[in-house]
């Protein structure tokens, strides 16, 4: 072998175990760290908050608190519904407390921003309990994912089935901000594609006081479904005033387009039966449901909700993709992330696409009357399966600038 070839074999030798060594060791700061961007104290608390920090507490306990021989940890905090504190503990995070990736982040204003933040960063955000499809869509980021639900996915499936079982006119009650408008417009749109009309909608402003005269103006409507275009409080406080007012009785129909469990745990049966609603994840589905939720159930003494589990199931995905790579360089473990199925007692199905949207299976629920209800939190009647493909809008027509269209 001549001196040339000895010097570049030796060269490529060296360059492997510097690759391989980097390899075993590209965990920043020596921690995998992991912050819960919640609300611990307003309307989402219920269906966010302590739950989700519990959810994230679990997966790192599951996933043996290491990854890549580095320790994992998580740290939380209250964004108390305000985009403009969400991004500034969202800067702090990155900036100072060395945050690997932020979850959960209730409410459409604060989770955008918190995706500015994210991508000026170069971090990592997944989001569970943000719906609104401009996360994946014109405000999309190499750095941002959307684990459980989007509001294509919940109007999709909520309004095709509330129609085809005979729902022709439609009213919808619309919290007034980001989420609630493109759950108005997904609606709408899938209601007159399957021949409904709409004959209206009035907004009103996101946790208002009182909701009387919106819920009477969708009364005098007289159209058969009565479309609730927001999530908590306002979609629960629009479901008991219209019991109040007689809206059943008088033959109007509420749909919710958002409803969590903890929603119909809240209204009880009696006056949230017969509702339909679209929903990524229900605690009582299988074998595999039942046995998370119900450790789940342990803790808190409440069953979880589709957010408090998706951020389970991201956050273990994630720490997978460490495990798989070697790294915790943000571009790399999303990569990865991309490239693995996803496949666990929360979704089916699943995989997460290049815009950042994590497609798997939703099912349609009915709620159930009190007396189908054989124990406590046995609200629901799965009715069908909606494949992730049929929820969740297409890549190609998604409006995302980093996607590569043929």
């Amino acid at each position: 072998m001549s001196s040339h070839h000895l010097i570049a074999v030796i060269a490529a030798v060296a360059a492997t175990l510097v690759s391989a060594g980097g390899a075993r060791a590209q965990i920043s700061d020596d921690a995998v760290k992991i912050g819960v961007l919640t609300d611990l104290s307003g309307p989402a608390s219920d269906a966010t908050g302590q739950g989700s920090v519990t959810a994230a507490e679990m997966a790192v306990e599951d996933f043996g608190s290491t990854v890549a021989g580095k320790p994992i940890k998580v740290i939380s905090a209250n964004h108390q519904l305000k985009a403009d504190v969400g991004a500034a503990i969202a800067r702090q995070w990155y900036d100072d407390e060395q945050v690997d990736l932020i979850v959960d982040v209730p409410v459409s204003a604060v989770g955008l921003a918190v995706q500015e933040v994210a991508r000026e960063k170069q971090k990592l955000f997944i989001t569970e309990s943000t719906g609104t499809d401009l996360f994946t869509g014109k405000n999309c980021s190499p750095y941002g994912m959307q684990w459980a639900f989007d509001t294509h996915a919940l109007a999709t499936g909520t309004a095709k089935a509330v129609t085809e079982r005979g729902g022709k006119s439609w009213f919808f009650l619309t919290a007034d901000y980001a989420f609630g408008h493109t759950l108005e417009a997904d609606a709408s749109r899938v209601a007159q594609a399957n021949g409904a009309r709409v004959v209206g909608s009035v907004r009103f402003p996101f946790n208002s006081p009182d909701l009387t005269s919106f819920v009477l103006q969708a009364q005098a409507s007289k159209a058969q479904i009565i479309g609730i275009a927001a999530g908590p409080p306002d979609n629960t406080n629009a479901i008991k005033i219209g019991g109040e007012f007689g809206l059943l009785q008088g033959g109007q129909q509420m749909a919710g387009l958002l409803i969590l469990v903890t929603d119909v745990h809240a209204l009880g049966l009696k006056t949230a039966q017969g509702l339909l609603l679209t929903t990524s994840f229900y605690w009582d589905m299988d074998d595999m449901t039942r046995v998370w939720s119900k450790r789940f159930f342990d803790r808190l003494h409440k069953m979880p909700t589709m957010w408090q589990a998706g951020t389970y199931s991201a956050v273990t995905h994630y720490l997978a993709a460490i495990k798989a790579t070697g790294t915790d360089e943000p571009l790399k473990v999303a990569a990865k992330m991309r490239e693995m199925p996803i496949e666990d007692f929360f979704a089916r199905h699943g995989r997460l696409r290049e815009d950042g949207l994590m497609v798997h299976d939703l099912y349609l629920v009915e709620v159930k009357k009190p007396e189908e209800s054989k124990q406590p939190w046995d609200y629901y009647r799965v009715l069908q399966t909606i494949p992730g493909d049929q929820a969740f809008p297409r890549l190609e027509d998604e409006d995302c600038p980093i996607i590569k269209k043929p």
